[in-house]
C-alpha cells in the first residue's frame, strides 16, 4: 500500500510576511481578491480611524491594490511605534519589516488590523475598455467604497475616515460623505504623508502589490523567468524589453494592462491587426455573419422577397394570424 500523499494547503490567515506570498500565490491572478485581517476586539469596542490608500496605480503591468488600516482613536500612538510613513518613500525592505512587525507584535495585532483588496490587470483593462467604460478612478473608488463596508461589516467601530485622493479631493469628499454620513472624512492630497493611519494602509497596499508580482504565475508562458518583467513602469528597461515580446495574435499575458497606451502603441507595432464584425456597424452588419455563423434573428423573420410556407401545425388546424379584433 502507497503512503499518503501530503497535500499543501494555503495559509488561512496572513499573520506575517512569510505568509503573504503563499496566500497570494493560491488566488487566481485573473480576478480580484480581498483580504481582512483578524478584527482586533479594541476595534469593535472603541471609535476608530481609517485610512485608505493605494499602490500600483500607475504601472502598466501587475494588479492595483487598495489597503485600509485601523486602530482606535485611543492607539494613535502605536502608529509612530511602528514608524509608518509614506510608503513610497521607504525602502522596500523597511516595508517588508513594518508589514511583519505589524502582523506579528502583540501591542500591533491588539489594536490594528488591516484589508486589501487585489484588482487584477485583467479587471482594469476590461473595466476601462468596456461598451458602458469605467475610468480607472470609478474602479478606485468603488474599491474603496467596498473595503470600508467591509470593514464595518466586520464589526469595526469607525468614527473617522481618511483617505488620499483620486482626483478633486473636495468631490471624492463629498462622495464618501453622502455613502458614510455618520463618519468624519478627511480626503486629501498625499494623505499617506501627513496621516500615519493611511501610511499604514499604503503600506498594507504596497507590500501585496509587490509579493503579488513575486509570484504572479503565467497561464500563457509557463517557462517564463521569475521578474522577466521588472517593475511595471513604462521607463524602466526590463519593462520596455518585456513589453517587446509580443505574440502576433494574442497580444500580452494577463499580467499587462492592455488598456494602457504603452501596452497599445507596442501591440499597433508589432501585433496583427483584427477585425471584428459588429452589429452596430452600420448598413453592412445585416450581410455580415458573425464568427461565421447565421444570426438567430434570421429566423424569425422573412426577408422581402421571400414567402415562407406556413407550419403545418397551423396549416391543419385552420388557425390565421390575427392582427385587429
Amino acid at each position: 500500500m502507497g503512503g499518503k500523499v501530503k497535500q499543501e494547503t494555503k495559509p488561512a490567515r496572513i499573520n506575517s510576511l512569510d505568509a503573504l506570498g503563499p496566500y497570494i500565490g493560491q488566488q487566481d491572478n485573473a480576478k480580484n481578491f480581498v483580504y481582512i485581517s483578524d478584527i482586533p476586539q479594541l476595534c469593535k469596542d472603541e471609535p476608530c480611524m481609517l485610512g485608505v490608500d493605494e499602490a500600483g496605480r500607475g504601472p502598466v503591468l501587475g494588479p492595483m491594490v487598495y489597503g485600509i488600516a485601523f486602530c482606535p482613536l485611543s492607539k494613535k500612538d502605536i502608529l509612530k511605534s511602528l514608524g509608518f510613513a509614506d510608503s513610497k518613500q521607504l525602502t522596500e525592505e523597511k516595508r517588508d519589516q513594518i508589514f511583519d512587525e505589524m502582523n506579528k507584535k502583540d501591542y500591533a495585532t491588539e489594536a490594528l488590523g488591516w484589508a486589501v483588496e487585489a484588482i487584477s490587470p485583467n479587471t482594469i483593462s476590461m473595466s476601462m475598455l468596456r461598451r458602458t467604460k469605467c475610468s480607472l478612478n470609478e474602479v478606485s473608488m468603488n474599491s474603496a467604497i467596498g473595503l470600508i463596508h467591509a470593514a464595518i461589516e466586520a464589526g469595526v467601530n469607525i468614527a473617522e475616515v481618511y483617505v488620499d485622493t483620486v482626483g478633486p479631493p473636495e468631490k471624492y469628499q463629498a462622495k464618501l460623505k453622502d455613502i458614510f454620513p455618520k463618519f468624519k472624512i478627511t480626503v486629501a492630497k498625499k494623505a499617506d504623508s501627513t496621516y500615519p493611519i493611511v501610511s499604514a494602509a499604503s503600506i498594507a497596499a504596497k507590500v501585496t502589490r509587490d509579493h503579488a508580482l513575486k509570484v504572479w504565475q503565467f497561464r500563457e508562458r509557463p517557462n517564463e523567468e521569475e521578474n522577466s518583467f521588472g517593475s511595471g513602469y513604462p521607463g524602466d528597461p526590463t519593462t520596455k524589453k518585456f513589453l517587446g515580446e509580443v505574440d502576433l495574435v494574442f497580444g500580452f499575458p494577463r499580467l499587462v494592462r492592455f488598456s494602457w497606451s504603452t501596452a497599445g502603441n507596442a501591440l499597433d507595432k508589432k501585433a496583427y491587426d483584427m477585425e471584428f464584425d459588429d452589429a452596430d456597424d452600420g448598413k453592412d452588419a445585416k450581410s455580415k455573419a458573425t464568427y461565421g455563423s447565421e444570426k438567430l434573428s434570421k429566423y424569425f423573420s422573412a426577408s422581402n422577397n421571400e414567402s415562407r410556407k406556413r407550419n403545418e401545425y397551423f396549416r391543419e388546424r385552420c388557425l390565421e394570424h390575427v392582427v385587429e379584433f
